[in-house]
C-alpha cells in the first residue's frame, strides 16, 4: 500500500464510527449533564446573537470584536461546501433519511458547541499585542488539575488545528471556488487563483477585527441569499414535498433496507442513514472538532454562558437551517437517484445543481455555484484565523502572526490550481483528529461548565422578572 493508500485507511478510521460515536454521545452527556439548558435557552439565544453589549450594560466586557462579529466568523468558517456538497452526498450514500440523523446530532452538538465555547471565554489570555485568545487549547493548559496532560493535549490540538487550517480550511476551498467558477463561467482557475489570494491578503493583514468585520456582512448575506433561492426551490417544487419527507422520514428509522430515490437507485437502512447523516452533520457543524471557540474567545462578553449560547447557534443555523434547505430542495426535486450519461448515480455538487435546476433552469447552477463560491471564500476567512491564534499558541509569541496571513494568503493560490486528493485525505484527517483533545477537554471539564450554566440561569432569570416587572409597570400606567 502506497502513502496516498496508507492516508486513505488513517482517514477513514478517524472518521469511523467509534469517532462518530465520541462525538455524539459527548453531545448526549452534555446536554444531559446541562439539564437541557442549551435546548431550553435557544430562544435565549437567537435573541442575544443582535445585542450590543455597549448598548447593554453588561459591565466588564473584555473582548476584541463584538459577540455578532465572533459568531458570524465562527460562522464563515463552517458553513462551507459541506453545507452543500456534504448534504448532498450524505443523502445518496445514506438515503434521504441521513437529513433526519443530522438534525439529531445538531441538536446534541448545540450543548457541546455552547460547552467548547464558554470554557474557551472562561480560560483566555490577553496576548503581547493586547488582544484576547482562547480555545480547548487554553482550556487544557489553564483547566486541568493534571498540567503535563493538559499541556500535552494542548499541543497537540494546537499542531492538529495549523495543518487542518492550511488543508481543510484553504487549499480544499480554493479548490472547490475554482472548479465552481471553472465549470459554470469558463473562469480560468489561475484566475480565479489570483483573485482569490489578492482577496484573502487584503482582508487578513488586518487581523481578527478586519475578519470580523468583513464576515458580519458577507455571512448574513450569502446564508440569506441561499436560503432564499432554496426555499423558492421547495414552494416551486411544492407538490413533490410529501413524497419527499415521506422518504426522509421513512428511511431514517427502516431497520432493514429500502429502496428510494429515482428508479429506486437509492437503498438504505437505518444504520446507514444513521452513519452518512451524524458524519456529514459534525462535518458540517464541527461540533466537538474545538475550532469554533477560538473565535468565541475574542468577543466582548462579561459572562462566558452570554457567548456560549450566542456561539451555540452556530450549529442552530449551520445545521437546522443551511443543511435542512439543501435537503429539502434535492428531497423535493425528484432527483435522487438520477444517473449519468456514465450510468453513474448522480452525487455530490451536480446533484446540487440538478435540484436547483429543476425549478429554475439555467439560473439554478449559477445559484449553486456562487453559493459555493461564498461559502468557501468565507471558510478560508475562518480557518486563518484559527490556524494563526494555535500557531501562536505552540511558537508562544505573536511575532509570526504577520507573517503566517500572508503564507496562508499565498497557498490559496496553490489550491486553487492544483487538484491533490492526497492533500484533501490529510486535511481530513487533521480536522478529525482535533476532536479527540477537545472532548477529552469536554468531558474533563464538563463541572466547570456546568457551574457556569447554572450560575447564569440565574442572569437569565432575574432577567426575565424585570422585563415582566416593567410590562407589568407601564401596563399599570396606560
Amino acid at each position: 500500500m502506497d502513502f496516498a493508500g496508507i492516508l486513505k485507511a488513517v482517514n477513514d478510521f478517524v472518521w469511523g464510527p467509534y469517532m462518530l460515536i465520541l462525538l455524539v454521545g459527548t453531545g448526549v452527556f452534555l446536554t444531559f449533564r446541562l439539564k437541557f439548558l442549551p435546548w431550553r435557552n435557544l430562544g435565549f439565544a437567537l435573541k442575544s446573537i443582535f445585542k450590543d453589549p455597549d448598548k447593554e450594560g453588561m459591565g466588564s466586557r473584555e473582548g476584541d470584536i463584538t459577540p455578532f462579529q465572533s459568531l458570524m466568523t465562527a460562522l464563515a468558517a463552517t458553513i462551507g461546501t459541506g453545507n452543500i456538497v456534504g448534504v448532498a452526498t450524505a443523502m445518496v450514500m445514506g438515503g434521504p433519511g441521513a437529513i433526519v440523523w443530522m438534525w439529531i446530532s445538531a441538536l446534541f452538538g448545540l450543548s457541546t458547541k455552547y460547552v467548547e465555547s464558554v470554557l474557551a471565554v472562561k480560560y483566555r489570555e490577553m496576548n503581547a499585542d493586547g488582544e484576547m485568545v482562547g480555545g480547548p487549547m487554553y482550556a487544557m493548559r489553564n483547566g486541568f488539575k493534571h498540567k503535563r496532560l493538559g499541556a500535552v493535549l494542548a499541543t497537540l490540538f494546537a499542531v492538529f488545528a495549523v495543518l487542518a487550517s492550511f488543508g481543510i480550511g484553504n487549499m480544499t476551498q480554493a479548490n472547490s471556488i475554482a472548479d465552481a467558477l471553472s465549470s459554470t463561467f469558463r473562469i480560468p482557475n489561475i484566475v480565479t487563483g489570483v483573485v482569490i489570494t489578492t482577496l484573502a491578503l487584503v482582508v487578513l493583514v488586518g487581523g481578527i477585527k478586519s475578519i470580523g468585520k468583513v464576515c458580519e456582512k458577507v455571512v448574513p448575506f450569502m446564508a440569506v441569499l441561499y436560503f432564499a433561492c432554496g426555499i423558492g426551490v421547495i414552494i416551486i417544487n411544492a407538490k413533490q414535498i410529501p413524497d419527499g419527507l415521506g422518504q426522509i422520514f421513512g428511511m431514517a428509522f427502516s431497520i432493514k433496507a429500502v429502496a428510494g430515490g429515482v428508479g429506486g437507485n437509492i437503498v438504505a437502512k437505518m444504520s446507514s442513514a444513521m452513519r452518512w447523516g451524524v458524519a456529514r452533520g459534525v462535518f458540517s457543524n464541527e461540533a466537538g472538532l474545538g475550532s469554533a471557540p477560538i473565535a468565541a474567545a475574542a468577543a466582548k462578553t462579561d459572562y462566558p454562558s452570554r457567548q456560549g449560547y450566542i456561539n451555540m447557534t452556530g450549529t442552530f443555523f449551520d445545521t437546522l437551517v443551511v443543511c435542512s434547505v439543501t435537503g429539502l430542495v434535492i428531497a423535493s426535486s425528484g432527483v435522487l437517484g438520477m444517473k449519468d450519461a456514465s450510468g453513474e448515480v448522480i452525487t455530490g455538487v451536480n446533484l446540487t445543481i440538478k435540484a436547483f435546476e429543476s425549478a429554475l433552469g439555467p439560473m439554478g447552477s449559477y445559484l449553486v455555484s456562487i453559493g459555493i463560491m461564498l461559502f468557501a471564500f468565507s471558510t478560508i476567512l475562518g480557518w486563518e484565523y484559527y490556524g494563526e491564534k494555535s500557531l501562536e499558541f505552540l511558537v508562544h509569541s505573536t511575532k509570526m502572526n504577520r507573517i503566517y496571513r500572508v503564507l496562508f494568503s499565498f497557498v490559496t493560490f496553490i489550491g486553487a490550481t492544483r487538484t491533490l486528493q492526497i492533500v484533501w485525505d490529510f486535511s481530513d484527517t487533521m480536522n478529525g483528529l482535533m476532536a479527540i483533545p477537545n472532548l477529552i477537554c469536554l468531558l474533563v471539564l464538563s463541572n466547570v461548565a456546568a457551574e457556569e450554566c447554572f450560575g447564569f440561569q440565574k442572569e437569565i432569570k432575574k432577567n426575565k422578572f424585570a422585563v415582566l416587572d416593567t410590562w407589568r409597570g407601564r401596563a399599570a400606567c396606560g
